[in-house]
């Protein structure tokens, strides 16, 4: 039965959903039906159709309780809305229903498995501290029930130490065998974060098997959204930690996103790690989940948004947030690479392509402009024996106007500057990441939508997410060299009604 709670939020998002027009949203990267959104949750392949459930609250474009949000996919790309899965009305969850993720059961039925957030009990200075357990619900994909035995793991649940205060986000799934496995972040007493692993048999009644892996301090604090899974003969540990400081072009200050590669003692139930990076050197990154496709492929979305920068959005809008392009994610040169899915080439059209452009000062191609863009930019230097100072591309770019990418090859550093992308707030506009030195040799690929600008540099070794206010009505595209560059340019526009226009003739 429908709670009173989650009967209003889902008749409160149907009303309001029709007053937004599609224009006012990302072309493809997917935003909530109205209201807020933050992590991803549930991120799932169920019954012929991808899931994806999403930190949510359908009153306002700021952060409330937290609710999961719902929509279906066949592409990954055409979302379609669904009705609200979760609200916070039990007294489990009354504070909200925090991140979490979505499992198959032996019976046909989906299993969300979530985080609680309740009011603990009073402190000796009169305040309270808001507790986390690890809840599931099960549907059907479209209606879930909460089960009576709610919490699943609770403080018994914990090791030694383990804070119920920061406790959070699990991640689960089917291992081979058929039995359940999680991942679920949590707090020890040094203060910084760890991953929990808990195994179960049949999804409901829930062990700790180990420690998984231990921050102590190295890169934030508190661990948040952990995803674990084998990959490429290696196994792929995400993590999304809290208050990093920043360590030269790899990790920045605030909040990030943390790759191990690794390997996994089933013996000991431990994570090895061999590499770390960072999984986006951009700005509005975060939180990310991955599924793996019928055919095989890890595919990975992120919420495209920085807690640090949340001035930027308007308070009268809508909506707030969205979510990455998905990336295809794979292990080469011992290091986590990511691509846009390739049902992203479905939409395509228009090409445009340039060989051996010899640019010095600036240029205006014709024919490269838009906010709905596939855009390969290929650069070498015209002398070797010169080689260029910088590159910059401008996008959404008019007189007053534009968001900046500048390559440096004597210091082998790529920034992203949107400072005049139309902000009025003095929040984070650049990032920098450090490219491996190639002699002037780049290239990378650029995704852009109405709000948002993704790069993948070299094949997706590196990637750059930035979300851009830029009225999408500014398509201009400016190139700049300081020096001869020779360069590669082509062009697709993104067009989400393209598949069906053509089968409509």
């Amino acid at each position: 039965m429908t709670s009173n709670t989650l009967f209003e939020a889902r008749r409160h998002e149907e009303i309001l959903e029709q007053t937004i027009p599609a224009s006012t949203r990302p072309a493809f990267h997917f935003s909530p039906r109205t209201g807020w959104t933050n992590d991803p949750n549930g991120f799932s392949y169920y019954q012929g159709k991808y899931h994806l459930f999403y930190q949510y609250y359908p009153y306002s474009s700021t952060w409330g309780p937290m609710h999961w949000g719902h929509a279906v996919s066949d592409d990954l790309l055409h979302w379609e809305y669904l009705p609200a899965a979760l609200a916070p009305d039990t007294p489990l969850d009354g504070a909200g229903c925090f991140s979490g993720s979505a499992v198959e059961l032996d019976d046909g039925r989906q299993l969300l498995m979530y985080t609680a957030v309740a009011a603990g009990p009073r402190q000796p200075d009169g305040t309270r501290k808001d507790y986390q357990t690890q809840c599931v619900a099960v549907g059907d994909g479209r209606d879930y029930v909460k089960y009576a035995g709610n919490p699943v793991i609770s403080a018994e649940g914990l090791p030694n130490g383990g804070s119920i205060y920061d406790f959070r986000d699990p991640k689960a799934w089917r291992e081979p065998d058929g039995t359940y496995r999680c991942v679920v972040g949590s707090r020890p007493e040094d203060g910084s974060g760890q991953i929990l692993l808990y195994s179960s048999k049949d999804g409901f009644e829930w062990k700790l098997e180990s420690v998984l892996d231990e921050n102590k301090n190295r890169f934030g604090l508190m661990w948040e959204c952990p995803d674990f899974f084998p990959l490429d003969g290696k196994h792929v540990l995400l993590v999304s930690p809290q208050d990093m400081e920043p360590d030269g072009f790899e990790y920045h200050n605030g909040n990030g996103t943390v790759g191990f590669i690794g390997t996994f003692d089933e013996e000991s139930k431990t994570f090895h790690e061999e590499h770390n990076q960072a999984v986006d050197y951009g700005i509005d990154f975060y939180a990310t989940q991955t599924l793996l496709t019928p055919d095989g492929r890890r595919v990975m979305i992120a919420w495209m948004q920085n807690w640090d920068t949340l001035a930027i959005a308007s308070l009268k809008a809508a909506w707030f947030g969205q979510m990455t392009v998905p990336r295809e994610l794979s292990i080469r040169n011992g290091r986590l690479y990511q691509w846009p899915i390739r049902e992203l080439e479905a939409l395509r059209s228009g090409y445009v392509h340039y060989e051996n452009v010899q640019l010095s000062g600036e240029q205006v191609l014709e024919g490269i402009r838009g906010r709905q863009l596939d855009l390969t930019v290929t650069l070498r230097p015209a002398d070797e024996g010169n080689v260029y100072k910088k590159f910059a591309l401008w996008f959404g770019w008019n007189e007053k106007y534009h968001t900046g990418i500048s390559f440096r090859p004597y210091e082998s550093i790529l920034k992203i500057d949107r400072k005049f992308s139309g902000s009025r707030r003095a929040i984070i506009h650049q990032r920098r990441c450090l490219v491996p030195r190639s002699g002037g040799y780049l290239g990378f690929r650029l995704i852009l939508d109405r709000f948002s600008a993704e790069i993948f540099i070299n094949d997706g070794a590196q990637t750059v997410t930035v979300t851009v206010p830029t009225d999408p009505s500014i398509e201009g595209i400016r190139f700049f060299a300081d020096g001869d560059v020779l360069m590669d340019v082509e062009k697709y526009d993104l067009d989400m009604d393209r598949e069906e226009e053509a089968a409509n003739g």
